[in-house]
């Protein structure tokens, strides 16, 4: 779940915004101020600030560049003007995105989705994203030949839809996965990947994965959060 820190000094829109936010599955926090935000940033982790570019106490240009270099989160800034020349320099200040009041509030939704997943496409691929072979509550799963097989050594098919899903999970076990973030890691070339058919993957391959000898469930429903891979993999 994204934790975003809206920086407004208009009530209504920092009411608004929060409410927004977490309709859309987003924890949503709120400084009135750069005061307020130094604070907020301090002491705690965000995904994502969505800042207005004026602010009472200083300038949202001078807040954005203290948020770069010294926490490293993006930015969406939000300003009334509308000009190019404020834009640019909003961006060359280390905006990641920029958005003019006013705005349709599904759009800045609709950034900040888009945002987090172009970072997420930067990160470097982890040691378990260029590995092959998993093993977990005795199953054992190849991913370069799309095989899995069961405590018994019984293979099991997969289809597509499975084999990534099941791929992510590996890469990514004890961690809870928004619909979101599964949409993203199981999206593939010319194959619509939406909340239902990752709900249908997850519950086909859940029952797939019935017969192990693990005695809890492998795949767990976070009610309200997505679903968690819930076994102990080797390093």
């Amino acid at each position: 779940m994204a934790h975003c820190l809206v920086v407004d000094d208009d009530p209504e829109i920092r009411i608004s915004l929060q409410g927004l936010l977490q309709r859309f599955h987003m924890t949503a926090s709120v400084a009135a101020d750069g005061r307020e935000a130094r604070v907020c940033l301090d002491a705690g982790t965000y995904d994502v600030v969505v800042l207005d570019l004026m602010l009472p106490d200083e300038n949202g240009l001078e807040l954005c560049r203290w948020i770069q270099q010294q926490h490293d989160v993006p930015v969406i800034m939000l300003t009334a003007h509308g000009d190019p020349a404020s834009r640019v320099l909003g961006l060359e200040t280390g905006a990641d995105d920029y958005l003019g009041k006013p705005f349709e509030p599904r759009e800045l939704v609709a950034r900040i989705h888009a945002l987090l997943r172009r970072i997420r496409k930067r990160e470097a691929p982890s040691e378990s994203q260029t590995k092959s072979l998993f093993s977990f509550a005795g199953w054992v799963y190849d991913r370069m030949r799309r095989e899995l097989k069961s405590p018994r050594g019984v293979v099991i098919s997969l289809s597509q839809a499975e084999h990534r899903l099941l791929s992510a999970f590996v890469e990514r076990p004890g961690r809870v996965l928004s619909r979101d973030q599964l949409i993203d890691l199981t999206r593939a070339p010319g194959v619509d990947v939406n909340d239902r058919s990752v709900d249908l993957a997850v519950s086909r391959l859940r029952q797939k994965l019935e017969h192990s000898l693990h005695q809890k469930p492998l795949i767990r429903t976070m009610r309200g959060e997505g679903y968690l891979f819930d076994a102990e993999l080797p390093t």
